[in-house]
């Protein structure tokens, strides 16, 4: 399977987009097509954590208070299924790789 979680509001995802050959990937658009509990979990066998899948970069992380909070697995696996914002994104899968987040490194490995 080759396929990106992404928001197509998100400049950083929209400009990650572009820089790479997305042809022959499935895109899904978290906000309008949320991921579901079976994707989510074919990530986490992927990643073997959800914690890696959670962005705490996320405005309802700091309104929520979560920073404060001893968040369990479950917890994240729980946040993320309740709220887009909280899947860290892109999330781009190829095969049985997967890369998570806009770092520069994860980036740079998409655009050769």
């Amino acid at each position: 399977m080759k396929k990106i979680y992404h928001l197509k509001t998100c400049d950083t995802n929209r400009r990650i987009l572009k820089e790479m050959d997305t042809s022959g990937y499935i895109l899904q658009e978290i906000k309008t097509a949320p991921i579901t509990v079976l994707q989510l979990d074919e990530l986490y066998g992927l990643t073997n954590s959800y914690e890696v899948l959670f962005s705490r970069k996320a405005k309802k992380f700091k309104q929520m208070d979560l920073k404060n909070q001893v968040l369990t697995e479950k917890d994240y696996r729980q946040l993320i299924l309740d709220e887009y914002t909280f899947l860290k994104r892109p999330v781009i899968v190829n095969e049985q790789e997967v890369y998570v987040g806009n770092t520069k490194k994860r980036v740079d490995i998409h655009q050769k």
